[in-house]
Parts: C-alpha cells; sequence; structure tokens
C-alpha cells in the first residue's frame, strides 16, 4: 500500500473510533476532537462532511496532489533541452516568457530553479544596499524618458536604439533603429508618442549635444540656449529636463541592459539580418510583448496626455535654418542649391530672408514668413508639389 494510502486510512480508522464514543455518549465534542488531534471547531466540520459523504468525504485530497517539487523527470528534461538547443543564454526571466508562449504551465520560480540546477543559468549574487529610487510620475504623459543605445543588436551591425518610454508607467510608446543618434531621431521619437497618444507635459533626457547647449564638459546646460530639438519642444509648450547622472536615468538605463540582453538573442532566432526587418520585429513583436510584460499601472488614475489638434507635426519637429535668397533666386543650404519656383505672389525673393525647414524624414522646405514657398526631396531636388503651388 502506497504511503499516500496508508494515511487515508488511518486517518479514517481513527475518526470511526473517535465518532463512536461521542454516538454513545463516552466523549465530548471537545474529547473527541482532541483524540484526533484538532480543534472542535474542525471535528464539525468532520461530522458535516461524514454525514453528507460518508468516509470518502473525510480523504484529504492534498495528499494525492503531486508535488511541484516532484515533476516527471521528462518534463524537466524537456525545459532543459528546450533552452539548450533554441535559448542558450538566455536569461531565465526572458526564457520564462518564451516557456509561457508555448503553453508552459509551471511557474517562474520552478523554471528558474530547474535551470539553476543543470547550471544552465547561474544563481542571482547577493544585492548590495538597496538605494531609493525616485517615485514615479503619478499619471501617463507627465514626464516622458528618451534614450539612445549604441549596440550590436546584429553580428557585425552596431546601431543605436532609440526608445521613448513614459516615467508613469514603464510603457515603451516608440521603439526603432537608426545608423546614429541624432535631432532627427530625437524628434522621430517624440512625433511617435504625439501621434498616438497625445501631446505631453515633460520630457527628460540627458545631456547629449543634440538635446542641450552644455558649456563646460559634465557641467550644467544652457537652458538659455536652446539646440534645434529645444526650439522643437518649445514650440509645443514641453518642459525639458535633463539628467546629470546615469543613477538619475536609473529606469532607462534597466530598461537598456534587458534589451541589451534580449534583443540580439530573439532578432537571432526570427533570422533578422537587416535594419528594415528589425524595425518591423520591434513595431510588430518585440515592444507589444515586452510592454506586456513589464509596464506597470500608474499610482493614480487619469492621463495628462491632451489630443494634438494643431496640424500636421512635420513642419513643428523639425530643424529650422535662417537663409537669404541669392541673387540667382536660389537658397544654399548645406552644398545645394534649392531653387524657389516661380509663384503668383512675387515673381521673386531675391535678399527676402527664409526659413529653411529639415524634417525628420530628410525631406527640406522653404518658408517665407508662415507660407511655404517650395517642398525639396532629400537631395535638394523640387517635389511635384511646388508646381501645384506656382499655379
Amino acid at each position: 500500500m502506497r504511503r499516500t494510502e496508508l494515511l487515508q486510512e488511518l486517518r479514517k480508522m481513527r475518526f470511526e473510533e473517535a465518532y463512536g464514543g461521542w454516538q454513545h455518549g463516552r466523549l465530548t465534542q471537545l474529547e473527541a476532537a482532541s483524540l484526533l488531534g484538532v480543534s472542535d471547531r474542525t471535528f464539525r466540520r468532520y461530522l458535516g462532511r461524514y454525514e453528507e459523504g460518508g468516509l470518502e468525504g473525510l480523504i484529504d485530497h492534498r495528499l494525492e496532489q503531486t508535488s511541484h517539487r516532484k515533476a516527471p523527470v521528462d518534463e524537466v528534461m524537456r525545459v532543459t533541452e528546450q533552452y539548450r538547443r533554441r535559448h542558450s543564454g538566455w536569461s531565465a526571466k526572458h526564457f520564462y516568457a518564451w516557456y509561457r508562449k508555448d503553453k508552459g504551465t509551471r511557474s517562474y520560480s520552478w523554471v528558474k530553479s530547474r535551470l539553476q540546477e543543470a547550471e544552465l543559468v547561474p544563481k542571482a549574487k547577493a544585492r548590495g544596499a538597496h538605494r531609493k529610487r525616485r517615485e514615479r510620475s503619478p499619471w501617463p504623459g507627465l514626464m516622458i524618458h528618451q534614450d539612445g543605445s549604441t549596440h550590436e543588436w546584429i553580428p557585425g551591425q552596431r546601431w543605436d536604439l532609440i526608445v521613448t518610454m513614459d516615467d508613469a508607467t514603464n510603457e515603451q510608446y516608440s521603439m526603432f533603429f537608426v545608423g546614429q543618434e541624432g535631432t532627427a531621431s530625437s524628434l522621430r521619437g517624440v512625433g511617435e508618442v504625439i501621434e498616438s497618444r497625445g501631446l505631453f507635459s515633460r520630457f527628460y533626457s540627458d545631456r547629449g549635444s543634440h538635446y542641450w547647449h552644455t558649456p563646460e564638459a559634465g557641467g550644467k546646460v544652457d537652458k538659455q540656449r536652446p539646440t534645434q530639438f529645444g526650439h522643437a519642444l518649445q514650440r509645443l509648450g514641453i518642459e525639458m529636463i535633463a539628467a546629470y547622472s546615469p543613477e538619475a536615468r536609473g529606469r532607462s538605463e534597466r530598461m537598456f541592459r534587458t534589451h541589451q540582453d534580449r534583443l540580439p538573442r530573439e532578432l537571432a532566432l526570427a533570422g533578422v539580418t537587416d535594419m528594415a526587418a528589425a524595425n518591423r520585429y520591434l513595431t510588430e513583436t518585440y515592444r507589444p510583448a515586452f510592454n506586456a510584460e513589464f509596464m506597470q499601472p500608474a499610482m493614480e488614475e487619469g492621463s495628462a496626455f491632451v489630443d494634438w489638434i494643431g496640424g500636421p507635426l512635420n513642419d513643428i519637429l523639425c530643424e529650422r535654418f535662417e537663409r537669404t535668397v541669392g541673387n540667382d533666386n536660389c537658397v544654399s543650404f548645406e552644398n545645394m542649391k534649392l531653387q524657389i519656383p516661380a509663384d503668383r505672389f512675387r515673381c521673386h525673393y531675391v535678399k527676402a530672408k527664409v526659413t529653411v525647414l529639415r524634417r525628420t524624414d530628410g525631406t527640406l522646405a522653404i518658408l517665407h514668413g508662415p507660407r511655404t514657398l517650395a517642398d525639396y526631396d532629400k537631395t535638394g531636388k523640387g517635389l511635384a508639389s511646388n508646381l501645384k503651388a506656382a499655379a
């Protein structure tokens, strides 16, 4: 007889003895309960179960459950083999997310323990003294973080990953790869947040030269001399806040460590070999899964986002340069000659002060006051829309 069955039979025999003594008046309920080693309240519960289901009603079904620590050997081997074959080098938490996608039912603690027992993942080191973290913003849209990370995301390919996230919820609103971080990529991230969620209140970043002018290396930023990026956010009424140490940007720093650990492995698993495919994977697969796992509820209900109703963002989230039109009715801009087409308002703009816009997609435009005179592609070639405007 198995040990579990023996325990169940002994339980029945002891109850019959106590029940008989109580039925014949030899024992009080309290004495019968003491004989069983339970409280009188528990004894009364046993009586109810006995009257309802007989001795079978007294069976403790918990004794029949398989211990989570004693899982079948073939299940343990299946989990560890899956890790060795497809996910070698992944962290236990990252592997567990994929284990659940494959309809795994065990807990994270169980999976991590099996991987550690097989020496496939290291045991966590003891943590040092706890450092108090800055409290999150109470509402989404109150403060947005943006940061970039240069890394070898694909073997032999070093790109910059630009991430724009919410301080209140850790939600990643925008995520994409570029060859090099700069003004255009940062403005693009801001634009994607506004288009998808609305206008936010504050922007938090490091002291990168495209964000801030810093007169002295490692010193304070000069808020009186905005960069092109700073001017763009001023036009939207968004306050900029500079971080003065990596510790101050702790959330984005921890987030990038996770991305650097997970993303290269997932891109390799998906067979991604170029930037266009990598950006599709980020948008369609990685970012939604990351948000589902790491996004947190805001501390308070509500939102600081405001719907954007100000028209196209392209001509606001852009770089602006003042120029004077030459005698040939052209504007010189970065080794290009931008020809201003004839229009019905003026025969020429020679010596006029104009503004050249460079949008996040690299296209250009010339403005005279609030009016757009012409649009150009990245090479300075006039676009077809110029002909319609001149008509």
